[in-house]
């Protein structure tokens, strides 16, 4: 979350991959709004313009998600906060959101704009690893929140 830290780690780089999470989703806290502050703030004098970062499918509507945003509130609330920085700014940025994240060994994935996509319960870590990357290196879901899924 140091502004300078993250400023001389960016130099001479082309994007930023976010992938922060809590370690404890019951307890509030606001790690996830603090760091797109500052990397959004360092981005922007290092002069690298792409962003990916990382959030939850349980933001998308439906029964089921809205009961995860219940049971995990303040961690949603921060994540939200997140978004809501990240969307701010005039950087090239792609929010990803997957269900649960598994330690399964595959990195095929399924993607939807701005939903989630169908009967996507879950994802390999491995598999939103390789969306992101593909997002950057194919130059795709600009500004844009995509729903990742197996």
């Amino acid at each position: 979350m140091d502004e300078n830290q993250l400023f001389r780690a960016m130099q001479n780089h082309d994007a930023v991959v976010s992938t922060l999470g809590p370690r404890e989703v019951f307890k509030p806290s606001s790690m996830l709004h603090d760091s797109a502050v500052a990397t959004a703030r360092a981005m922007n004098r290092a002069g690298v313009k792409r962003l990916v970062v990382l959030s939850a499918a349980a933001h998308f509507p439906g029964f089921l998600n809205g009961i995860a945003s219940f049971i995990m509130r303040n961690h949603m609330r921060d994540s939200r906060a997140m978004e809501a920085i990240v969307q701010a700014t005039g950087l090239d940025w792609t929010i990803a959101r997957p269900p649960r994240l598994t330690q399964e060994d595959y990195a095929t994935y399924r993607s939807r704009e701005n939903a989630a996509p169908r009967m996507g319960f879950s994802v390999s870590r491995k598999a939103v690893a390789a969306f992101m990357l593909e997002a950057i290196e194919q130059e795709k879901h600009f500004h844009q929140i995509v729903g990742i899924a197996k």
